[in-house]
């Protein structure tokens, strides 16, 4: 083994198979089972995702467990943001890893890991938007908030709720490339180049999008002003 394979692989376990053995990847069991424990990163010298994918794309299946373990959920939130349903997000998602898994040969950190999935999570649920008419009224686009502390009286919490199914309605009327801006910006806080990146447009095609979903929202919206 070189210097260089060493240093990438090093906390990780030896693997009998070489790299480039490794050319048709096998399909990743359903559900991901957990890391073990000599791959789990430590709490207090946690390992980079760059490494991981390294790693993961050498074979290592802890590796990547660790890598879905680390980025799931807000994957899983991203994706019913988008689709406006549990299941479809689910489906998505698991679809989306899948897919990460045969890609991670492919991938060559030009952008972050994280970056990497959510266009993989972003396209795959931009697909399935566009290949099916805009729900007149969608059942779970969002689901409600808790009552915080602090809101006060029943009815201000109500409305609270209230408002936040209407905003999650008029989400999911808005168009599919428009909504994915927007969700990517307002609800990820994802720069415009990062948004750009993800979904493979022009930072002002993004922001055109962004315009045009934020006024179709404020004009939605405009009852609970």
């Amino acid at each position: 083994m070189s210097t260089a394979q060493t240093h990438t692989t090093a906390g990780f376990h030896a693997r009998s198979t070489p790299p480039h053995a490794r050319r048709d990847r096998p399909a990743a069991p359903r559900g991901f089972p957990p890391p073990s424990t000599a791959t789990r990163p430590d709490r207090t010298t946690p390992v980079s995702d760059r490494l991981l994918a390294v790693r993961a794309a050498e074979g290592d299946d802890d590796a990547f467990a660790v890598l879905v373990d680390r980025h799931s959920a807000v994957l899983l939130g991203l994706a019913h943001h988008l689709t406006g349903n549990r299941q479809d997000a689910e489906d998505m998602v698991q679809e989306s890893l899948l897919s990460a898994w045969r890609r991670l040969p492919g991938f060559r950190g030009d952008a972050a890991f994280r970056t990497w999935l959510y266009r993989i999570v972003t396209n795959r649920c931009l697909s399935l938007l566009r290949s099916r008419p805009l729900p007149a009224v969608p059942l779970d686009v969002q689901p409600e908030p808790a009552a915080l502390p602090g809101l006060g009286a029943p009815e201000q919490v109500a409305e609270v709720r209230a408002a936040t199914r209407a905003l999650a309605r008029a989400l999911a009327t808005v168009d599919p490339d428009q909504r994915a801006c927007w969700i990517l910006r307002e609800l990820h806080d994802m720069h415009y180049s990062d948004i750009a990146r993800t979904l493979g447009v022009s930072e002002q095609t993004v922001r055109g999008r962004l315009f045009r979903a934020r006024r179709s929202l404020v004009e939605a919206m405009d009852p609970w002003r």
